[in-house]
């Protein structure tokens, strides 16, 4: 938003940013989050008053060389072009996990090494659901996140897939989301101390250090999946680097990404609070004729933007005027999303999180278990297969900043993350050379083992 010689009758906040983690002392419980490999999302902890901080960066670091200490004791996923994975064999492998207590193997855990789920096979014969895609040795990053040696993306987590399991259904409704949004005495805190306030002249610190006092802390809402999951730390995690980003709190590392502030005009128009958001697509799935094999294809992240209208009653969304900075801004990040998921891998992290969710919705809506003859009971079942359970972000410290811009100083936005799982699964098409595709990948399925190639 803008202040143009002094201030607007609006709310003149910045965005609050939120990027949420487990740190390794987090509460996280159950098998997957044992082993060396921790439970951090993106370099932020929650403290015990649910209040998202950054993590400190030795705390990285050490967490970092926990994972790679991990890695190097563990049987070594090699890289794959068509690498399939079992999903009958892999919960069978974390039961037995369980049921000795021991962490579940990191093959499991990374779901054979996949980066992506391009396919998914029906195989009655042997009572199995298999994901198809590309796979790569596990290895750890600059960030501490678990990515692929050669490609240095984020692998697939066997833990966000049996959470998209368990929460499929609720999610019909309203889809899967977060948002971070201010108080209603937040705004009205605001109002009233801006109200007081004269034309910005000189150092404009004390001014963004009063309008975040005023503020307050915003609150953080997850839907669709258990805010206490780790399908959730990613979501809110990909918010916050979308804000800290477009806020210039902290570069891109992509040269044709800079940040929303630095694209709006001297002398722009005042514009009420604009929102960015990100929202996932996909091209229509591909199936063929028995409906017995998947392809997904043309998967992507869009980010969208619109300017809300912000008072002290609260905030009605897409009730200000048009941003044509905001919009560049979104259309910018959009073209080089990609590019940007390699510099912050939670970018990437989300991507695969939207992937998991649509083959979970495939999975239920078209009976996929059923008709395989796959019982998924177990992973059903949060007795049977305890999953970690994660510090809740609930609040996030409001963080100000602006640029001079001529007469107008320019301040941040909000924004979220939200797709709807079940309208990608339900919009497919028949595919003839599918059919080919599964009897041939069956075909040379071992006799035992999680994954084959």
């Amino acid at each position: 938003m803008y202040l143009r010689n002094g201030f607007l009758p609006l709310v003149q906040a910045a965005a609050a940013a939120v990027l949420v983690t487990l740190a390794c002392g987090s509460t996280a419980h159950g098998q997957f989050g044992r082993g060396g490999f921790g439970s951090a999302v993106g370099g932020i902890a929650i403290d015990a008053d649910g209040i998202v901080r950054n993590l400190d960066a030795r705390a990285v670091e050490s967490l970092a060389a926990e994972r790679r200490a991990a890695l190097a004791d563990a049987d070594v996923v090699k890289a794959g072009t068509q690498r399939k994975v079992s999903l009958a064999a892999m919960t069978r492998a974390v039961r037995e996990a369980v049921a000795a207590g021991k962490p579940v193997p990191p093959d499991v855990m990374f779901l054979g090494g996949l980066q992506q789920v391009t396919g998914v096979f029906v195989d009655p014969e042997h009572h199995d659901i298999v994901l198809v895609g590309p796979a790569d040795t596990p290895a750890v990053g600059p960030s501490g996140a678990i990515v692929g040696a050669a490609s240095k993306r984020p692998l697939l987590q066997f833990e966000d897939l049996v959470v998209a399991l368990r929460a499929i259904d609720g999610a019909r409704a309203g889809g899967i989301r977060c948002s971070i949004d201010p108080t209603r005495d937040g705004l009205a805190r605001l109002d009233a101390f801006l109200a007081t306030q004269r034309a910005v002249i000189g150092d404009p610190e004390p001014l963004f250090r009063g309008m975040e006092q005023a503020l307050g802390l915003q609150t953080v809402t997850v839907g669709g999946v258990p805010a206490d999951s780790r399908f959730a730390q990613v979501l809110v995690a990909a918010d916050y680097r979308m804000k800290r980003i477009g806020m210039g709190l902290e570069p891109s590392g992509v040269k044709q990404l800079p940040s929303y502030l630095t694209l709006v005009p001297a002398g722009g128009q005042a514009s009420s609070l604009p929102r960015f958001w990100l929202e996932a697509e996909y091209d229509p799935i591909a199936r063929d004729a028995d409906e017995l094999a998947w392809r997904l294809s043309g998967r992507r992240m869009k980010c969208l933007t619109e300017s809300d209208l912000a008072g002290r009653d609260g905030v009605e969304r897409g009730a200000g005027r048009a941003d044509k900075a905001a919009e560049k801004w979104c259309d910018a990040m959009t073209a080089h999303y990609d590019d940007l998921a390699l510099k912050h891998p939670v970018f990437a992290e989300l991507v695969n999180c939207v992937d998991l969710a649509v083959v979970a919705a495939l999975i239920k809506g078209r009976q996929l278990d059923t008709r395989a003859g796959l019982d998924l009971a177990p992973l059903l079942d949060a007795k049977a297969i305890p999953l970690p359970q994660y510090d809740v972000p609930e609040t996030v410290p409001t963080v100000a900043s602006g640029l001079k811009k001529g007469t107008t100083w320019v301040l941040s936005a909000s924004g979220g993350v939200q797709f709807q799982p079940w309208q990608f699964a339900a919009n497919a098409q028949a595919a003839a050379d599918l059919g080919e595709q599964r009897t041939t990948a069956l075909a040379a399925r071992p006799n035992a083992g999680l994954w084959w190639d």
